[in-house]
């Protein structure tokens, strides 16, 4: 009878399970552990700047253009239409070069009017002086004739006292001829204050009249005035810049009908700093106006008080003559000298660098082989340069190119 035995049990098959589990157990806490890789920034994608101590000069820029320090503005005295352009912008012209020719019946008809009211009015004048100087002699006439009769009157009394001395007339007679005597010398006293009155009064008369007759001949010289300036000229010798309006058109007074810049041109350059720069401008400083023809240096002539647009507009002043090239309207860059500060820590002025603020930059490392993060606090800074206040040395080289898309990382290889 056969008897079953059991099979003896493979130790070493469970032994290289349990070894190959526990190996595989430790690699994987091992991955886990590890860190990320290094990620690796060409070399020739960014540049580099090193950390000085000394000199350090503050500049702010910003762009503008170059206008005319001097402009004619010329505008519609009176509405108008366009009838006749005679020149048009980038020609020379002089003060008396007509530009164009305005029309406008009303103007025509308002100025036949005021010479009419003028013509009446000095025509009144001359009967006004004829007919006081009438009405003076006929009153003078009249106190001659009166002076005659109280004269007359006057003897008659006279005579009549002596008759009646003599009983050779009745006292009744005597009376009525003093008393008419009497009478005729008061009415040549009102004659002659009639007269005086009227002789006093006529220089006052032909005064008021005179005067209304200049007003309306100043009302006739504005109005000849409105129809003359409907011929538009220059006005000063120069460049005749722009003409906006064109044949046919209607002008409302007040409106622009031409431009003239006056010659020999004197050209400014209008900068527009950003608002946050702008709080250390002061009249007087330097700046550099750059043409892309040339450089011309200038000083801060005027500082707008307003902001527009987040940006504040500066005058600047040429100090020679501008560059070859320039003219009005022309884009220009110009760079503000603020300051200069002694003995600071400074550096180019990475992407994202703000004035006296925190920051990180990459600092290069390792002999240049690496670069990692570092924290900084900036201080003044300039168009491309900025103070260090603390995080660096003198000597130090950081990567002045946008890192953004590094954030997640504190260190990167340069290959």
């Amino acid at each position: 009878m056969d008897i079953v035995r059991d099979k003896p049990i493979n130790k070493k098959k469970y032994i290289i399970g349990a070894v190959t589990a526990v190996s595989l157990i430790g690699v994987s806490v091992a991955l886990a552990r590890l860190k990320p890789a290094v990620p690796s920034v060409e070399r020739g994608t960014i540049y580099f700047d090193s950390v000085v101590r000394g000199e350090m000069l503050r500049e702010v820029r910003g762009p503008g253009t170059f206008i005319p320090e001097d402009i004619r503005w010329i505008t519609a005295v009176t509405a108008g239409r366009i009838e006749k352009i005679h020149h048009l912008a980038g020609t020379n012209v002089d003060a008396g070069t007509v530009l164009l020719e305005l029309a406008n019946p009303d103007v025509q008809i308002q100025t036949l009017n005021a010479d009419r009211q003028y013509t009446d009015a000095q025509a009144a004048l001359v009967q006004l002086k004829t007919n006081l100087e009438n009405s003076r002699l006929n009153q003078a006439s009249l106190v001659a004739q009166m002076r005659q009769e109280a004269a007359d009157a006057r003897r008659r009394a006279e005579a009549g006292a002596e008759l009646l001395k003599k009983n050779l007339i009745v006292p009744l007679d005597q009376q009525q001829a003093q008393d008419k005597s009497e009478a005729f010398i008061e009415r040549l006293k009102l004659e002659e204050q009639r007269l005086a009155i009227l002789s006093n009064t006529i220089a006052d008369q032909v005064r008021v009249q005179g005067e209304q007759v200049e007003r309306l001949h100043s009302i006739a010289q504005f109005q000849h005035g409105l129809a003359a300036s409907m011929t538009v000229t220059a006005g000063a010798k120069g460049i005749l810049q722009e003409v906006p309006l064109q044949i046919g058109q209607y002008a409302q007074p007040g409106a622009t009908l031409a431009k003239v810049v006056p010659t020999p041109i004197r050209l400014k350059a209008v900068l527009r700093i950003p608002e946050t720069q702008a709080k250390d401008l002061a009249l007087g400083q330097r700046a550099m106006i750059d043409t892309r023809n040339g450089l011309a240096p200038g000083h801060i002539v005027r500082i707008d008080p307003a902001s527009i647009n987040g940006t504040v507009t500066v005058d600047v002043t040429l100090d020679g003559p501008p560059p070859a090239g320039a003219r009005p309207d022309l884009s220009v860059d110009g760079v503000i000298e603020l300051e200069r500060l002694k003995s600071v820590l400074h550096v180019g002025r990475p992407t994202l660098a703000q004035q006296n603020s925190p920051g990180t930059v990459f600092r290069v490392v390792d002999g240049g082989k690496y670069a990692e993060r570092v924290q900084v606090k900036f201080g003044r800074t300039s168009v491309s340069r900025v103070e260090i206040v603390s995080g660096l040395a003198p000597g130090d080289i950081i990567i002045m190119s946008d890192m953004s898309q590094w954030d997640e990382v504190d260190r990167v290889r340069i290959k």
